[in-house]
């Protein structure tokens, strides 16, 4: 899906820089600020980007519309976005584990 991930790249890319903000010393943040950098030097490369697991219809060889493709390019990256979020508020927070655990997840969402 080389597709999805290319053109999702800079889409990422710009929301994280335009949500740079100043960090707090939580227990995440150099975390965070370390794999937002990671994203945005990967923004050149057409295998980084997004991902997500094969849809039930893919597997049953249908062909995806290109509305098919924009919705879920949308519901990804507001998914990947609303994780980078709870990371964001849970470092702020103090709570290591907390955001560990969803930074750990939206780096399984992004193909670096």
């Amino acid at each position: 899906m080389p597709t999805l991930q290319a053109a999702t790249g800079p889409i990422v890319c710009a929301v994280l820089c335009l949500n740079v903000s100043i960090a707090q010393a939580g227990p995440c943040s150099a975390d965070i600020a370390q794999f937002e950098q990671a994203i945005r030097q990967s923004a050149g490369n057409p295998f980084a980007g997004l991902s997500a697991p094969q849809s039930v219809n893919a597997q049953l060889d249908r062909q995806p519309t290109p509305e098919s493709l924009k919705q879920a390019r949308d519901r990804l990256q507001a998914k990947f976005s609303a994780t980078m979020a709870r990371a964001k508020r849970l470092d702020a927070k103090g709570d290591r584990a907390g955001c560990a655990s969803a930074l750990s997840q939206a780096r399984r969402m992004y193909i670096l």
